[in-house]
């Protein structure tokens, strides 16, 4: 469980990220890769990305990757420079700036309990060794136009949603709406000014007056995650849990659903959108376009029994129903 106390001036210093952030994604990736069992909704695009890492002759330099970014508790914080920083430059620009003290701290701490030699591409950026900590980010940049990179439309189009309901809800509420749009979580509450969420351990993160900035996480699964060093400006990244079939709708961005020819691309996006509840200023925001012209396309999927909309407070909720997601999915095998 990690427990943050938002009781003070911490509460209105609240951060939302502008979208996912590329090193982030990366690492979060490379998790995803290694864990034994992974959510199903992540099951297809493994199997694409495993293949896609061996053609391009990665397989043995994302190895290597993985021993610097293990699915742990622990990972060095270098590695994740960014809070949300939409551009692979800016946040390997940052990486390839990090001090040789804190390098070595890290993966000091990161191979602590290791008994034996260090692995030679660790020891090398321990000893701050540049040209090592070079091919570091060229590695990366590789791997992130592999595992990343081609499924940027979706990891996109969730950030966006996800964005646009927390702005919704700030300037429904302010600050304690924006908050409490994040309790909708499973495991996330607030109890007396103490926000508690699920995590791989139990920590308390100390923000001190600091602003903490909160990052959707495409391809994080399970509990949210944080750097380990208090030090650091404070980020909280949280899963935006996309449902199973995404890969599939979504094709890597570059083809419209087939069920487009019959709705509309507009609506049938729209549609694809409804994996969960949404408001028709969240919808706007994830498909660019103006409320007004995402509430007729919902009106126009709602008469025809695609969605239904229910009024929560002062706000209107789209709902797919089941005869929407029939009609994304297709006919049965």
């Amino acid at each position: 469980m990690l427990r943050v106390d938002l009781r003070g001036r911490e509460l209105d210093r609240l951060r939302v990220a502008d979208g996912a952030d590329a090193l982030w994604e990366a690492a979060l990736s490379l998790h995803l890769l290694q864990d034994q069992q992974v959510p199903p909704a992540f099951a297809p695009w493994r199997r694409e990305v495993r293949s896609a890492l061996e053609r391009a002759g990665l397989a043995s330099s994302v190895r290597e990757l993985m021993l610097l970014c293990p699915s742990a508790q622990y990972f060095p914080d270098f590695l994740t420079p960014g809070r949300g920083e939409l551009d692979l430059d800016v946040g390997l620009d940052q990486l390839l700036s990090t001090p040789r003290r804190r390098l070595v701290a890290e993966l000091t701490r990161l191979y602590a309990r290791r008994r034996g030699p260090l692995p030679p591409t660790v020891r090398r950026l321990a000893d701050g060794d540049t040209e090592a900590l070079g091919r570091l980010a060229t590695v990366l940049r590789r791997y992130y136009a592999v595992a990343v990179a081609p499924y940027l439309p979706a990891l996109r189009a969730q950030a966006a949603a996800d964005r646009s309901r927390r702005a919704e809800a700030a300037l429904t509420g302010g600050a304690e709406g924006l908050l409490a749009s994040y309790e909708e979580m499973p495991g996330w509450r607030r109890e007396e000014g103490i926000l508690r969420t699920p995590y791989p351990v139990s920590r308390e993160l100390l923000l001190q007056g600091r602003t903490l900035t909160l990052v959707p996480g495409f391809f994080c699964v399970g509990t949210p995650l944080a750097l380990v060093d208090d030090a650091l400006p404070p980020v909280l990244v949280h899963p935006l849990s996309p449902a199973p079939g995404w890969l599939a709708r979504s094709r890597l961005g570059e083809a419209t659903p087939p069920v487009a020819q019959l709705i509309g691309t507009s609506r049938a996006r729209l549609l694809e959108l409804l994996d969960r509840p949404m408001t028709t200023t969240g919808l706007a925001g994830a498909l660019r376009m103006s409320p007004s012209t995402a509430s007729r396309h919902a009106s126009v999927l709602r008469e025809a029994g695609l969605l239904t909309s229910r009024r929560h407070g002062n706000r209107m909720m789209h709902h797919r129903t089941r005869l929407g997601k029939a009609l994304l999915d297709g006919p049965a095998p």
